[in-house]
């Protein structure tokens, strides 16, 4: 029998192109996206996935499932997130907090609907207070910031498209990897 996994205690680690980045959870703050990101991490949902929408000086995101698939559009990418067995859109319940967006937090990525997170993640480069208490916090990274700086730089994101921020080169998840 498998032991039961400790999402308190569970540290990421999000393998890219650009090298590594470890993230800490806010198990107590929002239980949830913590579990939600975990589960899906440790089926290997984000392997493969790339950062689809990065904005230099406010965030890096990803964690759609279409950008696997290379015959799905870019301009697509975004769109894409966790379904259950019958195929419908799985959502998490928002859970705002008192934490800030501050340079280095994981934070949950969702539509206009509070309640609409799903997979999709992004991780701030820059202090973005105006987010708090709008989108759920859940991490943060403890150790490779500048990898998401790399991502940023290697990037080379097109900031007149409409999307916002669409990559001329994509930086991949390879794998993320999950210890007590």
């Amino acid at each position: 029998m498998r032991k039961a996994r400790d999402y308190e205690g569970t540290v990421a680690t999000i393998q890219t192109t650009q090298g590594e980045m470890t993230v800490r959870f806010f198990w107590k703050e929002a239980p949830g996206h913590v579990k939600n990101f975990v589960d899906l991490a440790e089926a290997g949902f984000y392997d493969g996935t790339i950062f689809h929408r990065v904005i230099p000086g406010f965030m890096i995101q990803g964690g759609d499932p279409q950008t696997k698939d290379a015959k799905v559009s870019p301009s697509r990418y975004g769109t894409g997130g966790n379904t259950d067995a019958a195929g419908r859109e799985v959502r998490v319940k928002a859970e705002f907090s008192t934490l800030s967006h501050r340079r280095g937090i994981l934070s949950m990525a969702r539509s206009s609907d509070p309640d609409s997170a799903s997979s999709q993640f992004f991780v701030v480069v820059k202090d973005s207070p105006f987010l708090d208490r709008q989108y759920t916090v859940f991490g943060e990274v403890v150790s490779g910031i500048e990898v998401a700086d790399r991502i940023v730089s290697e990037s080379k994101p097109n900031l007149a498209d409409p999307s916002g921020g669409r990559p001329a080169a994509y930086q991949k998840i390879s794998a993320i990897t999950l210890s007590a």
